[in-house]
């Protein structure tokens, strides 16, 4: 992988395999959050963090003792233990006017350049992706509205490519959305967006794990194949959905060629914990620290209810991606 995109991330968060055949395992710390004594939330999942001047800094979906969902900022010394504000972030709008919505959920968070980016999803007449800006984490500003209704899982790449801005998402409805496929955008100014394609399409030769629909997870990880997008995949059971995540490879120069795309999931709700809460059943990737070293942790909400950390490595996912390959 190219050295030094990950410098910010030196000494992050990691733990090691506890055989050499596993592909991912989860942080022995999980879940993240101690929910039944929390005096403030009811739950805490679905999160981005980012590593932020030799610290964590996170945007964390919480909803409050009514049930309200919104986004409240974090901080962490370790990755693992958090303290979390109690007041939910404010985003501006570029006049200076508070920007408001009835509730926001699933933020993403992306260093792009010189600043941080967080891409979320509000229900204003309907679920879509807002933009806003940070550089500090104390002053949020709200890049003007390019997604229409309906629409989530907004995911911004770290980088410009062909000078140009790239974002997935996932085209929706305004509920539950029991369908789904991965679109690109492109923008010059993160602004105006357009020339949008069909990059993935759900139930990939009849794979189940992902029958229902997928959604893009973190932002996706720059290596010297390709980028690796960690995506979530929904099942319908009996009595419900199941929520996994599995892995693709894209290309470098051009996203929208999908490389390698793996047939089976990484990562399925197996632990009590992501199989018991608020929504059985869900491990939703939102976050993925990369460090120099190859070393990838990624956070990811479970049952609607908590967080976790699940950790792996380069290598091994494009190990993964292309021994499964379902292309």
């Amino acid at each position: 992988m190219e050295k030094g995109y990950y410098k910010d991330n030196k000494g992050m968060i990691w733990q090691e395999a506890p055989n050499d055949k596993a592909w991912i395992w989860r942080y022995d710390g999980n879940p993240l959050f101690d929910i039944e004594n929390d005096e403030y939330f009811w739950h805490i999942c679905n999160s981005a963090v980012v590593m932020f001047n030799g610290e964590y800094v996170g945007l964390f979906r919480c909803e409050d003792k009514r049930g309200i969902p919104d986004l409240y900022l974090g901080k962490s010394k370790d990755g693992a233990n958090w303290t979390l504000e109690t007041e939910p972030v404010a985003f501006y709008n570029p006049d200076g006017t508070r920007f408001t919505y009835p509730y926001a959920y699933d933020p993403r968070l992306i260093k792009l350049e010189d600043t941080y980016y967080t891409v979320f999803c509000a229900d204003i007449e309907g679920p879509s992706i807002y933009i806003a800006k940070t550089k500090d984490f104390k002053h949020f500003e709200k890049v003007p509205t390019g997604f229409l209704p309906f629409n989530r899982n907004g995911v911004l790449f770290p980088e410009k490519i062909n000078g140009q801005y790239v974002m997935l998402s996932r085209p929706s409805d305004d509920g539950n959305t029991p369908f789904g496929n991965i679109y690109i955008s492109y923008s010059n100014d993160m602004e105006y967006w357009g020339n949008h394609k069909l990059l993935m399409k759900n139930w990939l030769n009849e794979c189940y794990w992902e029958r229902l629909k997928i959604g893009a997870g973190p932002t996706p990880i720059k290596t010297d194949e390709g980028w690796l997008l960690i995506y979530h995949g929904v099942q319908r059971t009996c009595n419900s959905w199941t929520y996994s995540f599995g892995v693709a490879l894209l290309d470098l120069e051009d996203p929208s060629k999908v490389l390698h795309r793996g047939s089976r999931y990484l990562l399925t709700p197996e632990k009590d914990y992501e199989r018991i809460g608020f929504t059985d059943n869900v491990c939703f990737p939102t976050a993925a620290l990369v460090d120099d070293e190859g070393h990838v942790s990624i956070y990811y909400g479970v049952a609607d209810t908590n967080m976790a950390i699940a950790c792996t490595t380069v290598d091994k996912l494009l190990e993964f991606v292309k021994k499964f390959d379902n292309k």
